[in-house]
C-alpha cells in the first residue's frame, strides 16, 4: 500500500497547478469515468475544480490555513486511491468534501483540539446563546459525567421532529456545508437555515430540562 509520501502520489499531486483546457466544459461525471479507468489528467481537474471549496471547507474546520492545506492534499490522495470505487449516483464534490471533513476530523481527534460541542440557537437582534459540552476529561468522573451528557443529548437529538433533526444531524452532525444539504434534500438555503435554527433552539430547549441553571455541571458534578 502506497502512502502520500511516495513517488506516485507526488506525480499525481505535483500536476495540480492549473486548469487544463481539454477538459473546458466537461462535466464531473464525465471526468469521473475517465479517471475511473485511468486517466490521471481527468482525476487532476477534477480535484482542481473543487480544491478552492474544499480549502475554505477544510479552514473552516481547522483555523489554521496549513494544516487545512496540509488535509485537502491527504484528502485528494485518498480519493485517487479509492475514484475507482466511487459511485456515481452522488455528486464528487459531496464525495470528495466528505473525505475532506473526516481527514480534518482525524487531525482534530489527533491534536486534542476538538475539547468543545458547541450548540448555538440565535436570532436576528439577538445574543447567540450557546451550550458547551466538554470534551473527554481526565477523570473517572468527569468521564461519567461526560457520558451522561452525550446519551441526553444523542436522546434528545433523535426526539426532534424528523423534518429538523435531518437538517440539524447533516450541518452540526455531520458538518456537511449548507448549500450540501439544500441541494441533498431539494430545498433552498433559507428553508435549510431556517430548520436548522428551528432545530437548535428545539435541541436547546430540551437540553435546559436536563441542564438546569447549572448547565453541564448539573450531570457531570
Amino acid at each position: 500500500m502506497y502512502g502520500p509520501n511516495d513517488a506516485d502520489s507526488k506525480g499525481i499531486l505535483s500536476t495540480m497547478r492549473t486548469h487544463n483546457p481539454v477538459f473546458a466544459g466537461i462535466e464531473d461525471d464525465v471526468l469521473v469515468s475517465l479517471a475511473q479507468s485511468g486517466d490521471n489528467s481527468a482525476f487532476t481537474e477534477l480535484v482542481e475544480r473543487h480544491t478552492p471549496s474544499c480549502r475554505r471547507l477544510a479552514l473552516s474546520i481547522l483555523k489554521n490555513l496549513e494544516d487545512a492545506e496540509d488535509e485537502v492534499q491527504n484528502a485528494t490522495w485518498k480519493a485517487y486511491q479509492h475514484i475507482s470505487g466511487f459511485n456515481q449516483d452522488a455528486k464528487f464534490s459531496t464525495w470528495f468534501s466528505r473525505i475532506v471533513v473526516n481527514q480534518c476530523l482525524m487531525r482534530l481527534r489527533k491534536d486534542k483540539r476538538a475539547h468543545f460541542i458547541h450548540l448555538e440557537a440565535g436570532v436576528q437582534g439577538e445574543e447567540i446563546q450557546t451550550i458547551e459540552l466538554p470534551g473527554l476529561a481526565s477523570t473517572p468522573e468527569q468521564d461519567l459525567g461526560n457520558r451522561q451528557v452525550l446519551e441526553v443529548l444523542n436522546l434528545e437529538i433523535k426526539r426532534i421532529p424528523p423534518v429538523l433533526r435531518q437538517v440539524f444531524v447533516m450541518r452540526d452532525v455531520e458538518e456537511i456545508p449548507t448549500h450540501e444539504v439544500a441541494q441533498r434534500l431539494g430545498i433552498s438555503i433559507a428553508a435549510t437555515k431556517s430548520r436548522l435554527l428551528r432545530a437548535r433552539l428545539e435541541l436547546r430547549t430540551r437540553m435546559e430540562k436536563h441542564l438546569g441553571k447549572l448547565g453541564v455541571a448539573t450531570l457531570t458534578a
